[in-house]
């Protein structure tokens, strides 16, 4: 192989094994992850479009909403037309360019879904518990903040993650076991060292996942006791049912990428991650705006009267 512009690695391209190499199992898994991302597109697409037009959703929770809905929208779609064409094509093959941009901005994506589940977290610990103090703690101001600094957080890691990886060199082998260019899966074809990569990757994940996850289930735990404080029952159900499918959601989230991030790595821990990271990449984009809307009164109020505006002028 000839050697690729620009860095010290042999390998030009790389092959992407897929989440699975039964045959009979490539067609159905094809239909299944395209009606999965039909559905995420059009959910996220749809909150983003009646958010944007209704002004009685222009408030925190719905501007978290917002951009969790803009982020699931292009994270989904950074890797999923990839791994459809995996399903359907004899050899999947990725040029080395198109797989560490693939891996900046899953980095980048996978950061800032991250960071926005923690401040819609804080923003439902603060409306709940702190009612009378809302305006002031979640102001225009704040939110912007929070969300600017999150999505520079998400900067940040993932131009430390590439560039670690763009220091490395591949040789021989570059068959990634895995349906995207993930840190890890890459990070074993390197034939020089990769200590460096690790520590960062420990580092960070940790640091990530800690802060968050901590600040998440502190804020949950504040939610539920002022749950169980509301007199009636039919108002505890109801705060209840919310908050069960957000922490759902959350979970699945920061399990199957604590799981995949935070263990050592070998082959066969890495077809279970491979398994695992499905949770992460594919299932929570397309249940977020489903659990955070089909419930919820205001976007309903929302759609209908979008809907009624659009037969008016037609």
């Amino acid at each position: 192989r000839r050697m690729a512009p620009g860095n010290g690695s042999f390998v030009t391209e790389f092959i992407l094994v897929g989440l699975t190499d039964q045959p009979g199992l490539q067609l159905p898994l094809f239909f299944l992850f395209l009606v999965m991302y039909m559905v995420t597109v059009l959910g996220n697409l749809s909150l983003v479009i009646l958010i944007g037009l209704n002004s009685h959703l222009h408030t925190p929770m719905y501007f978290f909403l917002f951009n969790l809905s803009c982020i699931d929208l292009c994270y989904s779609s950074v890797f999923t037309p990839k791994m459809l064409m995996n399903f359907i094509s004899e050899k999947n093959v990725i040029s080395y360019r198109g797989c560490m941009t693939q891996l900046f901005f899953f980095c980048f994506f996978a950061i800032s879904e991250t960071n926005v589940l923690t401040s819609m977290a804080y923003d439902r610990y603060v409306a709940i518990c702190n009612p009378l103090m809302y305006n002031i703690a979640m102001s225009p101001k704040v939110c912007c903040n929070l969300m600017l600094g999150s999505y520079l957080m998400a900067f940040s890691g993932a131009i430390a993650h590439t560039g670690c990886m763009l220091r490395l060199t591949f040789c021989d082998v570059n068959t990634i076991n895995h349906y995207l260019c993930d840190i890890l899966p890459v990070l074993q074809l390197s034939c020089t060292s990769t200590y460096i990569n690790e520590v960062v990757v420990f580092i960070a994940a940790g640091i990530i996942f800690t802060v968050s996850t901590v600040t998440i289930f502190i804020s949950y735990g504040f939610i539920l006791s002022s749950i169980l404080r509301i007199r009636t029952k039919e108002g505890r159900s109801k705060a209840f049912s919310t908050c069960s499918s957000h922490i759902i959601a959350v979970s699945l989230f920061f399990g199957s990428g604590i799981y995949m991030y935070l263990k050592p790595s070998s082959t066969e821990s890495m077809d279970e991650g491979k398994i695992s990271s499905v949770f992460y990449t594919n299932t929570v984009p397309l249940m977020n705006p489903l659990i955070y809307s089909l419930r919820n009164k205001d976007v309903q109020l929302a759609l209908r009267k979008t809907i009624s505006r659009r037969k008016l002028f037609s």
